[in-house]
């Protein structure tokens, strides 16, 4: 994809990941507070972590935009995985806070009234609201291969799944099981604590180089096999730069070959491996003469 046109979607996924959650906070809040609803309250300390969060995200895309230097020959995209780290640990903080003050309000504090219609109607207004930012961003963060912007849809995924919680709490607590409202609270700080383990897993995996998935290995064999000259290719490896990676391989070519004739057709090779996937930035190929047997030494 593009640079430009990349920076410009990135930008303004986390731009309505960040406008959309500071506006849900104070809505949150100050309705949890009138209508007396812990469960709010504490989604509302959740938004307000979505809005940390999302400006941690854009500031890992932005870095990871910027383009090798002399220091970072590779680039900077493991800037993006390393935000969705962070926002990791602003998960872990918010969910413990959530999670304790529900566990205190439910053991030691007497709860005399159910929260009112009002938090209610804004759960309702929640789900619609955080439904529209997770599809927007979540739309954007694929379509431009961005960890950084996918991790801050995810987190922003639990909202809606909260405020479902929330409003189905409020209708049942007028019935006298105003429990319900601390309970779905502690549901609200699992929730998160289930996000958090899951963006950190993806990229961790990403950071620590896990094994691609069979799609793009047969992509490559796929693009590298149509070239003519080009019999086979193995000891594939991606090494993963937040939304792009670096890929070394083996290329298997007719042993015949002149060195100019092999070094033009690897060359080739690499450039048509770049330009027809667009998740690789740079390949090293290494030529093999084909039908050669040997053992790889690790």
């Amino acid at each position: 994809m593009d640079y430009a046109l990349r920076n410009k979607e990135g930008t303004k996924a986390a731009f309505a990941g960040i406008i959309g959650n500071i506006i849900l906070t104070i809505f949150n809040i100050s309705i949890g507070m009138i209508s007396g609803s812990f469960a709010l309250i504490a989604e509302g300390a959740h938004t307000l972590s979505d809005v940390a969060t999302s400006i941690i995200a854009y500031i890992g895309f932005k870095i990871g935009q910027k383009p090798a230097d002399a220091e970072h020959p590779l680039g900077h995209g493991r800037a993006e995985a390393i935000s969705g780290l962070i926002i990791v640990i602003f998960l872990a903080f918010v969910a413990y806070e959530i999670i304790t003050g529900a566990i205190d309000k439910l053991l030691f504090k007497e709860l005399l009234e159910p929260p009112t219609y009002l938090a209610g109607v804004m759960a309702a207004i929640g789900i619609v609201a955080n439904l529209i930012i997770t599809k927007y961003q979540t739309k954007i963060g694929n379509s431009i291969n961005s960890p950084a912007i996918i991790a801050d849809a995810k987190h922003q995924k639990t909202d809606i799944f909260s405020c479902i919680a929330i409003l189905i709490s409020v209708i049942i607590a007028q019935f006298g099981y105003t429990f319900l409202d601390p309970l779905v609270g502690l549901i609200i700080g699992v929730f998160i604590l289930k996000v958090a383990y899951n963006v950190g897993k993806d990229n961790i995996n990403n950071i620590m180089g896990k094994i691609p998935s069979k799609d793009l290995i047969n992509d490559i064999k796929r693009v590298a096999t149509d070239i003519d000259g080009v019999y086979g290719v193995h000891n594939i490896k991606l090494n993963y730069f937040g939304s792009y990676a670096t890929l070394a391989l083996h290329v298997e070519v007719d042993p015949n070959l002149s060195l100019k004739e092999s070094h033009d057709l690897i060359h080739y090779t690499q450039n048509q491996i770049t330009k027809e996937i667009d998740i690789i930035q740079l390949v090293i190929a290494h030529a093999c003469p084909f039908g050669e047997k040997y053992e790889l030494k690790k």
